[in-house]
């Protein structure tokens, strides 16, 4: 869900959030219907990186929701670089953060949160049956991590993570969406896979900045694509 962010900036009054990460989803979930029980929960953790191995290390499967939403944030907000990364067991496994990391989310940031989240329906399954419930005169964002030849790119997650073959299907459902008058605009990297993958559609080139290297010279502006069945408002050149 990091189209999410769009969601958030546009606040439409009827939307459909996805994604195949469900601790993410059950965070969301948490967050829009028990704001202040996240927030309390968030901020009974102790600070630091003991605390941070010692929840990054917990197993899960007997917390209640809104517990697990707090370790959620809390992990997020201080661990190396925001990186959300599992390893093929799917296990969290970024390492803490001395410096440089984010700020636990204010009471009142949680609750804007929440109101802004009781107009979405947060589901967590794959693309094609999300994107199988959208109707014509919807609008789609899509947003996927990124592969190239079937590997792993470091801004991906999970041990599934979206590869070559999803490119195909990813596709096959962006015709479905237009064949039904869905409008979307899909954002992906600028590459010669999803140059071949999406010839046809309107394809716009946008730049935008890397973050997610952990050493300052590292970090570029790259080239993205934006591929749509409208006319996006981004321009060869413009920003993202």
């Amino acid at each position: 869900m990091g189209s999410a962010r769009l969601f958030f900036d546009l606040m439409p009054p009827q939307a459909l959030l996805g994604d195949v990460n469900t601790d993410l989803v059950d965070t969301f979930e948490s967050i829009r219907d028990h704001p202040r029980a996240v927030y309390n929960a968030i901020h009974r953790i102790p600070l630091g990186r003991r605390s941070y191995n010692r929840a990054r290390k917990q197993d899960t499967s007997g917390l209640p929701a809104v517990e697990r939403a707090a370790r959620f944030v809390f992990l997020n907000r201080f661990c190396f670089n925001g990186l959300y990364r599992t390893n093929q067991l799917g296990q969290f496994n970024v390492p803490f953060s001395a410096s440089r990391n984010g700020h636990l989310p204010t009471s009142e940031e949680l609750l804007q949160a929440s109101r802004i989240l009781r107009n979405a329906i947060v589901v967590s399954s794959d693309f094609e049956d999300t994107l199988a419930r959208t109707r014509a005169g919807d609008f789609v964002y899509l947003d996927p991590p990124y592969a190239l030849s079937n590997r792993r790119m470091f801004r991906q997650y999970g041990p599934d993570s979206f590869g070559i073959a999803d490119l195909e299907r990813l596709q096959v459902c962006l015709q479905s969406l237009n064949a039904r008058g869905v409008h979307f605009v899909v954002s992906y990297a600028m590459c010669k896979e999803a140059l071949r993958t999406f010839h046809g559609w309107k394809v716009s080139k946008v730049h935008t900045h890397r973050n997610i290297s952990g050493f300052a010279r590292h970090r570029r502006r790259a080239v993205e694509l934006l591929i749509s069945n409208c006319s996006p408002e981004a321009s060869e050149g413009g920003n993202l």
